[in-house]
């Protein structure tokens, strides 16, 4: 009996159709969000969903933006990324279960050369071939991670109690990834 074989492909994220955010409480009681403007991806799936996935992805810490030049600043100094010692963050899967549309991606985040181990939710939106003939691939992903387990401790006590920015960080992206070759 003979079994198909499945072929490999590369992919690559496109960046003018995702987007890497995260959110932080800000004196708990509002959410401030963030995201990464320079940033990249590479992923070999074999078929046209997530079974032994392989991603690998990068942000640069200096492209930082919260919509105040100030907290950017902060973020990308001492107290947080570092930037000019830590110039990328990196991301590295390990495994990668599920069906169909919802999976669990598990992998290694990399800040300020602390590695961690990270567990993703991912809701696969398949894949499509555009107007231009490209095919793409779509995904979401949300998690939350502890910015402390990696270093980026700075914080200030409020006065009523509590503290000006949270430990829970909550990661969102919306990915598109385009076929390569």
């Amino acid at each position: 009996m003979e079994t198909a074989t499945q072929t490999t492909t590369t992919w690559a994220i496109d960046p003018s159709h995702s987007e890497i955010q995260f959110k932080v409480k800000h004196l708990m009681i509002s959410t401030v969000t963030g995201s990464f403007k320079e940033f990249g991806a590479d992923a070999e799936l074999e078929g046209d969903d997530l079974n032994n996935a392989r991603v690998s992805f990068w942000a640069n810490t200096a492209s930082i933006f919260t919509n105040d030049e100030q907290r950017d600043g902060n973020l990308r100094g001492g107290d947080f990324f570092e930037s000019s010692k830590f110039p990328k963050l990196h991301f590295r899967s390990t495994r990668i279960e599920g069906s169909g549309d919802s999976w669990k991606l598990t992998g290694e985040l990399t800040i300020k050369e602390v590695t961690r181990p990270v567990t993703l939710d991912v809701e696969w939106g398949g894949v499509a071939r555009d107007p231009w003939g490209h095919t793409k691939a779509g995904l979401q992903l949300s998690g939350r991670i502890d910015r402390k387990a990696w270093g980026l401790n700075w914080n200030a006590a409020l006065e009523a109690g509590g503290v000006l920015v949270s430990d829970e960080v909550r990661i969102q992206a919306e990915v598109q990834l385009v076929k390569q070759g």
